[in-house]
C-alpha cells in the first residue's frame, strides 16, 4: 500500500514506523505537519491510500479525514483522550498502560478503533517509555490496524464506554501549575513521579537561586539529606535536590525565556545554573562500581559476572559532551584493565548515543572550539576500544543510536541490536563530515559503495535491515529486559567458549595488519581535516544546523530528504 506519514517530527516513533511499514513492503512517504495546504499539496501528489500519524499535536482538516482513511496512533489505552495522556499515567502511577490506533473525527480522539495494544509500565521518565514500552505497543497495533484496513473485511469498534475493556476516560491538559512541586510537603515518590512525567517536555517549572528554570528529568538518592528544597551536592554536571524524606538529583534545567528573549535550551544543570551555585555546594563523586549497587544516580555503571564486564553509560537524549566523553573513557580504561574475557558496552534501555552534544556547544563561549573538542573526546574513546586487542567488546544496542553514536557501538568486535531500535548512521543534516573512525569501520563490515549510501541517503536503518547488510551482528528479539537477558547469556556464553583464545589472537592479527595496510591516525587527521572546516571555516551549515536543532527551529516545508 501506498502509506503517508504525517507527524509533528520525523522522532524515534515516527522512524520506527517508517523502517517498520517500509520492511513489510509498503510504499511510505512521510510529511511534517507545517500546514493544512502543505498537507492537501503533498496528498495530491503522494496519493495514500491511508494516512497514518504516528506522533500528532495538531489536527488533520476535516476535509482530509473525510476524503481520505486517517489513523491517528494514541498513546493510551482504549477511552483515553486528550494531550497529556502519558504525564497522567506516570503521575497517577499506573500499573499498565496502552496504545490505541484510531480514525480520526471530529471528536479529538474519539473516533473508531482500529487496533490496541496493552503494556506494563516501566519504573522510568515519560521518554525513556515512549521509545520502549509505548514504541513496541504502538509498532504492534499499527501493523495489526494496517493489516486490518489492507485486509478490507474489517470493521473498527466504534467508542464504547460501556464496554468493560474500554478502560481510558478523558483528561484534561496538564498545566504547569498541576506539576507544581512542593518541596516543603512533597515526599519522594511524589516528588519523582512529576518529575518523570515531565521528563523530556514540558520540564517543571520551578525557581532556584531567584531564577526560573524548567527541571528535566529526575532519580532518587539514598544518602545525601538536607532542608526540602535545598540544593545539597553537585555530581557530574547534575545537582542533588532535598526533600522532606530523602533527595533528587536532577540532571538538566532549561532557563526560563524571558519574553522577546533568546530561546532557551536543556543543559546540565550546573552548567545553567552557573554563577548562581553557590561555592560551597560539594561535588559528591560515585565510582561505576559502587553506583551500580546503590540507588543514586550516575550516568555510568559497571559490573562484573562470570567472566563478563558490564560497562552501562545512559546520557541524557544520547548525546555526549566533552566531559562525558572523557569520564567514559577513563571508566572504559579502567573496565578494560580488570580480568574479564569480554567486555559489554550500552546502556540497559534508551540511547546507545547520538554523538556529540550540540545543546552543550552551543551554549558554549567559543561553539568552534567546543565543537573541536568534543569531537576529539570522542574519537580518544572510539580508538580506545577499537585497540583493545586482548578481550572480545560487544556494543550492546537496546536502544536508538545516531551519528557519533552509531560508529562508538561500531568501535566494538560484535554489535548486538534490539529488533525495534532504529539506526541513523549518518552526519549530513547537521552538515557535518563526520569522525569517530568511520572512514575505517563503516566500510569494513558493509563495503565502500554502502557505506556512501548510509552516510548520504541520511534515512533511518531498521535493525533487521541493518543485519541485512552487516551494520550489526545480531537482532534480539524481545522487550529490553528479554534484550537484556539474551546479551547476558550469548556474552557469558562467549567468555566461556573454548575458542575464545583463538578468536582473541585472531583479532589482534586483524588489526596489526590493518594498522600496516593504512595507520588509525590516518584515518582520524583525514575525518578531523574535514571537520576542522565544518567547525571553523566561513560559509559551512554546521552552525546554522546546530542552532537551529537546538533551538527546535521548524523548517518552513518538509526537507527534500523525507520526500522520497
Amino acid at each position: 500500500m501506498r502509506i503517508l506519514l504525517v507527524a509533528s517530527a520525523f522522532n524515534s516513533l515516527t522512524q520506527r514506523v517508517h523502517t517498520e511499514l517500509r520492511e513489510h513492503g509498503h510504499t511510505i512517504g512521510v510529511e511534517l505537519a507545517l500546514g493544512d495546504d502543505l498537507l492537501r499539496a503533498r496528498i495530491d501528489r503522494f496519493r495514500p491510500e491511508l494516512i497514518l500519524a504516528p506522533m500528532l499535536t495538531t489536527a488533520i482538516p476535516e476535509d482530509v479525514w473525510r476524503e481520505h482513511p486517517v489513523f491517528i496512533v494514541h498513546p493510551g489505552p482504549m477511552g483515553d483522550r486528550g494531550p497529556s495522556s502519558l504525564d497522567w499515567a506516570i503521575l497517577e502511577g499506573a500499573s499498565t498502560w496502552g496504545v490505541t490506533v484510531l480514525q480520526a473525527v471530529a471528536e479529538m480522539d474519539a473516533g473508531p478503533i482500529w487496533a490496541s495494544e496493552t503494556f506494563e509500565m516501566a519504573d522510568c521518565g515519560k521518554s525513556e517509555l515512549y521509545r520502549n514500552e509505548v514504541s513496541d505497543a504502538a509498532l504492534s497495533a499499527v501493523l495489526t490496524a494496517v493489516e486490518r484496513f489492507e485486509s478490507g473485511g474489517y470493521s473498527p469498534e466504534p467508542l464504547d464506554y460501556d464496554r468493560p475493556e474500554v478502560t481510558g476516560r478523558l483528561r484534561p491538559f496538564m498545566t504547569q501549575e498541576m506539576r507544581r512541586i512542593d518541596w516543603a510537603e512533597e515526599d519522594t515518590d511524589t516528588i519523582i513521579r512529576r518529575l518523570r512525567s515531565a521528563d523530556s517536555q514540558p520540564g517543571i517549572l520551578d525557581e532556584l537561586y531567584g531564577r526560573e528554570y524548567f527541571i528535566h528529568g529526575g532519580h532518587r538518592e539514598d544518602r545525601l539529606r538536607g532542608l526540602p528544597g535545598s540544593i545539597i551536592g553537585t555530581r557530574d554536571g547534575a545537582v542533588c535536590r532535598a526533600t522532606v524524606d530523602g533527595a533528587v538529583w536532577l540532571p538538566q534545567l532549561r532557563p526560563r525565556r524571558t519574553p522577546g528573549g533568546p530561546v532557551t535550551f536543556k543543559q546540565p544543570a550546573v552548567d545553567a545554573l552557573g554563577a548562581d551555585l553557590p561555592a560551597d555546594v560539594p561535588e559528591v563523586p560515585v565510582s561505576p562500581a559502587e553506583a551500580a549497587g546503590r540507588d543514586t544516580w550516575s550516568e555510568l555503571l559497571y559490573t562484573e559476572a562470570n567472566g563478563v564486564g558490564y560497562l552501562e553509560f545512559a546520557f541524557s537524549g544520547g548525546a555526549m559532551d566533552t566531559r562525558q566523553c572523557r569520564r567514559l573513557l577513563s571508566a572504559y580504561r579502567r573496565a578494560a584493565d580488570r580480568p574479564v574475557n569480554v567486555l559489554v558496552l550500552g546502556p540497559r534501555r534508551d540511547f546507545f548515543g547520538n554523538g556529540i552534544h550540540l545543546n552543550v556547544i552551543e551554549a558554549a563561549i567559543d561553539p568552534a572550539e567546543e565543537s573541536w573538542l568534543n569531537i576529539n573526546a570522542m574519537n580518544d574513546l572510539v580508538e580506545a576500544i577499537v585497540t583493545t586487542t586482548d578481550k572480545l567488546v560487544v556494543s550492546s544496542l537496546a536502544g536508538n543510536a545516531a551519528a557519533g553514536g552509531v560508529m562508538l557501538a561500531l568501535a566494538a568486535d560484535q554489535v548486538w541490536c534490539r529488533d525495534g531500535v532504529v539506526l541513523n548512521p549518518h552526519y549530513r543534516l547537521m552538515g557535518l563530515h563526520g569522525s569517530e573512525y568511520w572512514t575505517y569501520t563503516l566500510p569494513k563490515r558493509v563495503g565502500i559503495h554502502t557505506a556512501e549510501q548510509l552516510t548520504s541517503t541520511t534515512l533511518p536503518v531498521g535493525a533487521r535491515a541493518a543485519a541485512r547488510i552487516g551494520l550489526v551482528d545480531e537482532v534480539i528479539a524481545g522487550s529490553t529486559d528479554e534484550f537484556g537477558e539474551r546479551v547476558r547469556e550469548e556474552a557469558e556464553a562467549l567468555a566461556a567458549a573454548p575458542e575464545l583464545a583463538q578468536l582473541l589472537l585472531a583479532k589482534k592479527q586483524r588489526r596489526a595488519a590493518d594498522e600496516a595496510l593504512r595507520p588509525l591516525a590516518d584515518y582520524r587527521s583525514a575525518e578531523l581535516a574535514h571537520m576542522y572546516r565544518n567547525f571553523f571555516s566561513e560559509g559551512e551549515s554546521y552552525h546554522q544546523c546546530r542552532h537551529d536543532f537546538v533551538a527546535g527551529t521548524k523548517p518552513l516545508a518538509t526537507p527534500a530528504y523525507l520526500l522520497a
